[in-house]
């Protein structure tokens, strides 16, 4: 009986892989996004000013820091809690797969929700004469405990990797 009920358990990882499968059409749904802001720029970029266009592009940037991300956590967090993947050895093969543990997967979300921010908020400062000053404040606060935030995590994976 016993060992029934350690097969299903650990059989039971199989229920992650349809989740990683719907992040691939959660980065599907981004990249439409992503060409819908390119198209919808395209026949206006010679009349639009500096700041504006810079605007876009630091919010095309986020979108593609978040892909980034998705790919990470769906590649990492498959290999980690489901299964291998079994890539043929065509040299398709991303060098970092394999070697992501749940510990450095986590710091590296961190590491990318900080950049996220970092975008977000040079955004926000692009555009800081229509922000009041109250929420530019919070803005920078919150900004600052994610990293904050990025920095104790990765301080404790070194901590414990040491130990």
């Amino acid at each position: 009986m016993e060992k029934l009920v350690e097969k299903l358990i650990y059989s039971s990882r199989w229920i992650m892989a349809p989740i990683y499968l719907g992040l691939s059409l959660a980065l599907l749904a981004l990249g439409i996004k992503f060409f819908q802001e390119v198209l919808h720029i395209l026949p206006i970029i010679l009349s639009m000013k500096e700041a504006d266009l810079i605007l876009v592009v630091l919010s095309l940037i986020d979108l593609v820091l978040v892909g980034g991300l998705i790919v990470m956590v769906m590649f990492s967090g498959y290999e980690n809690f489901v299964s291998r993947l079994d890539i043929d050895g065509d040299g398709e093969k991303l060098d970092w797969l394999g070697k992501l543990d749940s510990g450095s997967l986590k710091n590296k979300v961190a590491a990318s929700i900080v950049a996220i921010s970092s975008i977000h908020l040079l955004k926000i400062f692009m555009n800081a004469q229509n922000i009041h000053n109250d929420k530019l404040f919070w803005y920078v606060i919150i900004h600052l405990t994610f990293v904050l935030s990025a920095f104790a995590m990765g301080y404790l994976d070194k901590l414990t990797r040491k130990a």
